[in-house]
């Protein structure tokens, strides 16, 4: 029996759902029709990849990306849609899947209602004109919703999914804001405590110790359907959300948008727009605060900005990690010294242990533990040794390789038994009982081999790895031996990233370890 998966998607969002969670009338829909023809075919159905509310030319739909990953590992052998469409509306996409990757890959492409199927080599020309017609749909409606909200931001109208904390969106009057009480009275509070001499951190850190849901967070818990990130501690105030706050216009009743821009309508990504591009509306709605507090706290931003060194960066930058909650390190600076720090230590008790390291102390630590780890590989007996604990590597993996392939042909066995006898069930050569025995069987005995294919292929992976790392060139070990100190690009190539603790207590040690890139 051959499994098939089923793609829905849907690029508007339904108005009457009950929860965020819910999946719209239309998502049900296209998955009653797939299922019910899958079933009519007598497919087995793998797994239901579910998209709500994005675009058929967004790139990191994240089921889309789930169901191609999943091809790769070949886990299903037909993709079925309601449209092509549905799929993409891209063209470049159909050339690379419909008609490369999925053929190369053994999986079959069925849309229903436009009748595309791969399997059908005379409908090819079809999915074609299908994919440019989506093409010039995509540009067309990109050109047109440009210039329909240019022309609204131009005269003031709000035009977010969602208002800034401390608005909401008027009812009766769409694209005008009014004050939400709730959260205005914590950005009055920012803007007060700011001009009475408090920093960013320290506001951030009361909010935090207060309990005070910070304004992805409070989108939440008012049913908003914001698409909160899921990384840790993703519910506290922020330096820079404190900071943003502080600077935005629309706080004195200025309608300011267009801060960034799309990067192509094939895509969600957005990048920063110069300030000269913005849309600025003086006088759109309610402001939440009075222009003399206002002005007094963007007289004392000015006077506590401090500029960067031109064209410097951090010789860690991006690499070092907290050890306790994950985020990136961020450089600090007393009596010359350069540290680094966890962003998150400040920012509310509890929260994190907070990682703390001198730049200087870290580098000679990376540069004592790389020079020892490379020093082994100049001494070649040395490193056979390391490695004479498995001195037929080549011999284990070609075992490992004969044992995949062993593998491999018994899945496909399976898969084929499984096809027979459904057949049989169908012809009613077999009875209902045993039919559901043998199937639940034959359906177990392929998920332990699929389980042992996949580690066994891991096991190869690391063999691979160890007999590249033993024929590292002596050459780029000296070059790195002999280095004093570390660069930037050194840095770059040798590291992956770096995880830092907080000190031992009674102690100097800092704990940290390096992941390198070999």
């Amino acid at each position: 029996m051959e499994r098939v998966a089923i793609y829905c998607r849907l690029s508007e969002e339904d108005r009457h759902k009950r929860l965020v969670t819910d999946d719209s009338a239309s998502i049900q829909n296209q998955k009653n029709m797939l299922v019910q023809y899958a079933v009519e075919q007598h497919w087995e159905i793998y797994r239901i990849y579910s998209d709500d509310d994005y675009t058929g030319a967004d790139r990191s739909r994240p089921a889309f990306n789930c169901l191609l990953e999943d091809a790769r590992k070949r886990r299903f052998s037909i993709v079925l849609c309601k449209t092509q469409s549905r799929f993409t509306r891209e063209l470049e996409l159909v050339e690379k899947y419909i008609h490369g990757l999925f053929p190369a890959w053994g999986i079959r492409f069925v849309s229903i209602v436009d009748n595309a199927d791969t399997a059908n080599r005379g409908n090819k020309k079809s999915r074609q004109i299908n994919g440019l017609v989506n093409e010039w749909y995509l540009e067309d409606m990109s050109e047109n919703i440009r210039s329909v909200l240019t022309n609204r931001r131009e005269n003031g109208y709000h035009i977010g999914s969602f208002a800034l904390y401390g608005y909401k969106k008027d009812p009766e009057h769409k694209g005008h804001l009014l004050i939400d009480e709730e959260a205005a009275q914590t950005v009055r509070e920012i803007f007060a405590l700011f001009a009475q001499g408090y920093g960013k951190t320290a506001i951030a850190r009361m909010l935090n110790n207060r309990g005070i849901p910070n304004p992805t967070e409070y989108k939440r818990q008012h049913g908003l359907r914001y698409r909160q990130p899921a990384s840790k501690n993703s519910t506290l105030w922020k330096y820079c959300t404190i900071a943003g706050m502080l600077v935005n216009e629309i706080y004195i009743g200025n309608m300011v948008q267009g801060k960034y821009g799309s990067v192509s309508y094939k895509t969600k990504k957005s990048r920063p727009r110069p300030a000269g591009t913005w849309y600025i509306v003086k006088g759109t709605h309610e402001p939440i605060i009075d222009r003399v507090l206002w002005d007094r706290v963007q007289d004392m931003i000015r006077e506590r900005s401090k500029p960067f060194r031109k064209g410097t960066l951090g010789l860690f930058a991006g690499k070092a990690r907290c050890a306790c909650c994950g985020y990136t390190l961020r450089s600090s600076k007393t009596r010359e010294r350069y540290y680094l720090k966890c962003p998150n230590r400040y920012m509310a008790d509890h929260v994190c242990t907070g990682a703390f390291i001198a730049v200087d102390r870290l580098e000679r630590m990376v540069l004592a533990e790389l020079k020892r780890l490379l020093s082994q590989f100049l001494d070649r007996p040395a490193v056979a040794a390391r490695i004479s604990v498995h001195p037929d590597w080549e011999a284990r993996k070609a075992r490992l390789q004969s044992e995949m392939e062993a593998d491999q042909k018994r899945i496909a066995a399976c898969t084929k038994a499984m096809q027979d006898l459904y057949l049989d069930r169908v012809q009613k050569r077999i009875e209902q009982e045993d039919f559901a025995a043998l199937s639940v069987s034959l359906s177990g005995e392929r998920k332990r081999l699929e389980k042992h294919l996949a580690d066994i292929r891991s096991r190869i992976g690391n063999i691979q790895g160890q007999l590249r790392a033993s024929e590292l060139p002596q050459e780029t070990v000296k070059r790195y031996l002999d280095m004093q100190h570390l660069t930037r690009g050194a840095v770059e190539i040798l590291i992956d990233h770096i995880a830092v603790g907080r000190r031992i207590p009674g102690t100097r040690e800092v704990p940290v370890e390096i992941h390198w890139n070999f």
